[in-house]
């Protein structure tokens, strides 16, 4: 069983850009068509940032809370940074919401 905090997710799911980030990485080659690399380690954090028409920085930090929550996972290659979803956590979150609630 995938053990998740609940408050974290919560509070990552609770400001809508991080929502959308989410979204997008649901549907990685149709929202992120420009990326050429392989989608197999997930989506460059360039794209992320690019599609959702904020900072770099603010862009990170959305990740980051989102990467703390369990949300999405990270790897390195070279010099990027490539997210994609975590969806072992997202189904266990929505198991939980769907038994607790």
């Amino acid at each position: 069983m995938t053990t998740i905090d609940i408050d974290a997710i919560h509070k990552a799911l609770a400001n809508p850009v991080r929502r959308e980030i989410l979204s997008s990485l649901k549907e990685p080659a149709t929202c992120f068509p420009e990326q050429v690399l392989s989608l197999e380690n997930g989506v460059c954090a360039g794209a992320i940032n690019a599609h959702c028409g904020l900072s770099q920085s603010t862009v990170s930090a959305h990740l980051a809370v989102l990467q703390n929550a369990g949300l999405v996972s990270s790897t390195r290659v070279g010099q990027w940074a490539f997210f994609k979803r975590n969806e072992a956590v997202i189904q266990a979150f929505l198991d939980a919401l769907h038994t607790e609630l």
